[in-house]
């Protein structure tokens, strides 16, 4: 029994996900507020990925203290409703996903690196939930932009399985997709908001397990 709330745990229907908008998310600021890089931009000669591992505050702070990631923002992805609200997410109606886009040099971090990042600091077993987060914006995923991407994350996930299985853990719930669903980008408030708000809500953790990868990617 899911219990309170179950609803938010099942991803909804087409015919009963919310219309959304045409228009996308404006950011005011396009300036990362720590690492001072634009939010959007072309980004040439760089490569990406997102990763959705809990409230996506504390997800975007571990990927932005990374050296090589260049730039990262938070948005929703893998839903079904165009150009969503935050309020419009926490309702359960759109099927997003809260992420945090990477945008990384992958001549100064390899792909490796971030994936150990995102498996180490997230419990991926918990289905459409992370710790006290409840609901199907707070489920563990990848969305690759690259096959090799996909590639490795597979791997990766595979390895990972093996050790939490054996620290006790049950199966790894991990949505991993490629190509990446559209990334739409989250209210202004929402961007680099831990270092903004030093003091605010961070719930990630992980399980202790730690990841020994390498794919080479």
């Amino acid at each position: 029994m899911l219990g309170i709330g179950a609803y938010k745990q099942r991803m909804p229907q087409p015919e009963d996900a919310l219309p959304g908008r045409d228009t996308p998310m404006r950011l005011v600021h396009n300036v990362h507020h720590v690492l001072g890089s634009p939010l959007q931009d072309a980004f040439a000669g760089l490569a990406e990925v997102q990763f959705g591992m809990g409230c996506f505050w504390g997800a975007e702070r571990k990927f932005w203290t990374i050296p090589g990631v260049v730039t990262t923002a938070v948005g929703y992805a893998g839903g079904l409703t165009p150009n969503p609200t935050y309020e419009e997410v926490c309702s359960g109606l759109t099927g997003h996903n809260e992420v945090v886009r990477v945008v990384y040099d992958p001549a100064r971090v390899t792909f490796d690196t971030l994936l150990a990042a995102f498996w180490e600091s997230h419990d991926p077993t918990q289905g459409m939930r992370q710790g006290n987060d409840l609901g199907t914006q707070y489920r563990s995923a990848i969305y690759c932009a690259t096959q090799a991407q996909y590639d490795a994350a597979i791997a990766s996930r595979d390895a990972y399985q093996a050790r939490l299985r054996e620290a006790g853990f049950g199966p790894v719930t991990t949505e991993i997709v490629y190509p990446a669903p559209q990334f739409h980008y989250a209210e202004d408030y929402h961007q680099q908001y831990l270092s903004k708000n030093p003091g605010g809500y961070c719930g990630l953790g992980g399980t202790g397990v730690s990841c020994a990868i390498g794919t080479g990617v």
